[in-house]
C-alpha cells in the first residue's frame, strides 16, 4: 500500500544546476558605469552618492572593521531563520490537520504580519533586552509568515484523487500527511523558504537599529552619523551578498528535498 500511494504522487522533475546569467550581469555593469560616471563627474556629492570605485575601496580597506560585524549579523540570520522556517512548518502540519485550529491560527497570521516590524522591534527589545535575542524573534517572524502561507496552501491542494485512494486503501490520517500531502507541498515549501532567506536580513537590520550592541545595522547607523557614505554603501553590498547567499543556500537545501525518484522506494 505504502509504496502504491507514494508512486501515484506527481513528483516535479530535478532541477538543473543554475547558470549565471549573462543579461543581468550587462545590466548591473551597465548600472555601475553610469554610476561612476557620474559620481566622478560632480553630479551628485560623494557624501550623498560615492563612486562604486570608492565603495570596493572602502570595502577593502575597512576589511577588518567590516567582516566582524558582518559574521554577527550572518549568525542572526541564519539563527532567525531556522527558528522561523521550522515555526512555520510546525504551523502548516498544525493548520492542515485541523480545521478549528486553521480558523483559529488564521487570522492571528495574518495580524502578526500586518504588523509593521519597526513598531515590533521596540517591543521586542524591552521585553528581551539588548542581546541576541530580540534579533533572531525579528527575523523568525518575518519568515514565519511565508513559509506558513506557502507550505499550508500546498497541503490544502493536495489532489484530490490522491485522497482518495488513500481513503481505499485505508491509509490513517498521518500516513496521508506523511506519504502524499507533504511530499506533494514540497515546492510550495521550498518558494516560501526562499522568499523567507531573501526578507531574513530586514528583521537582523532593524533589530540591530532599534536596540543591537554590534552587527551591520549598528555600523551603519554609526557611518551615517558621520555622514561615511561610503561604509554604509560597503556594508549594504556585504549585506546584499548575504542575502543573496542565503537565498541561494535555501534553494540548494530545499532542492536537494525535491530530489527524490520512485524508483528508489520500496
Amino acid at each position: 500500500m505504502v509504496a502504491l500511494l507514494t508512486r501515484a504522487i506527481a513528483r516535479p522533475r530535478s532541477v538543473a544546476p543554475h547558470r549565471l546569467a549573462f543579461e543581468p550581469l550587462i545590466a548591473i555593469a551597465l548600472v555601475l558605469a553610469i554610476w561612476e560616471f557620474c559620481a566622478r563627474a560632480g553630479y551628485v556629492a560623494p557624501y550623498v552618492l560615492p563612486s562604486p570605485s570608492r565603495v570596493a575601496t572602502t570595502l577593502v580597506t575597512r576589511f577588518d572593521v567590516i567582516w566582524p560585524e558582518a559574521l554577527v549579523t550572518a549568525a542572526e540570520i541564519l539563527g532567525g531563520f531556522g527558528l522561523g522556517a521550522l515555526a512555520g512548518v510546525a504551523a502548516a502540519l498544525l493548520m492542515a490537520t485541523s480545521a478549528r485550529l486553521s480558523r483559529a491560527l488564521g487570522p492571528l497570521l495574518v495580524i502578526a504580519q500586518a504588523l509593521p516590524v519597526f513598531a515590533i522591534a521596540p517591543v521586542l527589545v524591552i521585553w528581551l533586552g539588548f542581546g541576541l535575542a530580540p534579533k533572531l524573534v525579528m527575523a523568525s517572524l518575518i519568515i514565519f509568515f511565508p513559509v506558513t502561507s506557502s507550505f499550508f496552501e500546498g497541503l490544502r491542494r493536495t489532489d484530490d484523487g490522491l485522497l482518495d485512494l488513500a481513503r481505499l486503501n485505508r491509509a490513517r490520517p498521518l500516513q496521508v500527511l506523511r506519504l502524499i500531502r507533504v511530499p506533494a507541498a514540497l515546492p510550495q515549501l521550498l518558494a516560501g523558504l526562499r522568499v523567507g532567506a531573501a526578507v531574513a536580513p530586514l528583521g537582523a537590520i532593524v533589530g540591530e537599529w532599534v536596540g543591537g550592541a554590534a552587527g551591520l545595522g549598528l555600523l551603519m547607523l554609526h557611518a551615517n552619523a558621520r555622514m561615511q557614505s561610503d561604509m554604509v554603501f560597503a556594508c549594504l553590498a556585504v549585506l546584499v551578498a548575504l542575502s543573496l547567499s542565503f537565498w541561494a543556500l535555501a534553494g540548494a537545501v530545499t532542492q536537494r528535498l525535491l530530489a527524490w525518484a520512485p524508483d528508489n522506494l520500496s
